[in-house]
Parts: C-alpha cells; structure tokens; sequence
C-alpha cells in the first residue's frame, strides 16, 4: 500500500494528486493545509507566587480576551524564530527559547478555520516590563493564580492549567 512516506529502500511508485471535495483533480496546486501559529509562554516568579506574561486580544476572534503573545508564522519562517519576533512584536521583550510545551491541533478550535500552534516556553528577563504592541491590546504579568479561566482566549487555559499544575 503506497502511504504517501518514503522508506529507505521502498519509494510509493503511484504519485498522490490533491482532490478537491466533490472530486475535481487540483492538480500541482497542492493539498490543503492547515495555518501555523506560535506562542509564547514566559512566567516569573515574585513574592505573591508564580506569573505569567499575558496580552489582551486587540481583534478578534476573542477580542479583549487574554492569551500569550504569538501568531502566525510567515511563510519561509522558522516557527522557532516566528515566536520570538511575535513576543517581541506584542510586548516590546527579547526571549529565549527553552523547549516546545503543547501542540494544539483541533480542526475546530479557532474560528477563522484549521489553525495549528505551537506553545513554546521562553525565558525573558524577569525584570522586564512589557509594552503593548502590534494587535496586542494591552501586555502585562498576571499573577497565575488570580487568572479567571473566562478572562482566557480559546484553548489557551489548556496550558495555563499545565502551569498552576
């Protein structure tokens, strides 16, 4: 059976066409894909406990709801690179990369359609205050256990529930 994969020494000999819903052959214009996003995941740890670096949505969908800072990497972008120029597009703050904390997938958790994203962990300076910027309404620290889970975009409580854990 031909999957598609290629194997050492086993390559698929039938070549697979993209289809369009209704059978129409599309061709060399390819498969449809999903979009990708990123996000940045940056915490601090201050007397009142652990913080986590939040924006509030500038446009929708979830306007004014809070969610890391991240979005959508351009094409010939490295996702790794994408979510570092977005912390700094929507907050003003350098970061590092740490490792990949979540993968969310689910066709149908955004609605402007099949949207992937990556939840990376950076480190940023735990000094630093951020500044709004790009479609970020506002940046700032929130304590993690004063964040009310409606205040929260979309699946991102997923992984503000993988921190307070």
């Amino acid at each position: 059976m031909c999957t598609g994969h290629h194997f050492p020494r086993k390559i698929c000999s039938r070549q697979l066409r993209a289809i369009r819903k209704g059978g129409e052959d599309m061709g060399g214009e390819g498969y449809r894909r999903p979009s990708l996003t990123v996000d940045a995941v940056a915490t601090r740890e201050v007397p009142t406990g652990k913080q986590v670096l939040l924006i509030s949505r500038g446009n929708e969908p979830w306007k004014g709801a809070l969610a890391f800072p991240g979005g959508f990497v351009e094409y010939g972008e490295d996702p790794e690179a994408a979510v570092l120029r977005e912390l700094q597009e929507e907050t003003g703050i350098l970061g590092e990369l740490n490792s990949i904390i979540a993968v969310k997938g689910n066709p149908s958790r955004d609605p402007r359609g099949h949207i992937v994203s990556i939840f990376y962990r950076v480190s940023v300076d735990p000094n630093s205050e951020p500044t709004a910027g790009d479609d970020a309404a506002t940046a700032e620290w929130k304590d993690l256990a004063q964040i009310n889970d409606e205040e929260i975009a979309g699946d991102h409580l997923d992984v503000i529930e993988l921190l307070r854990d």
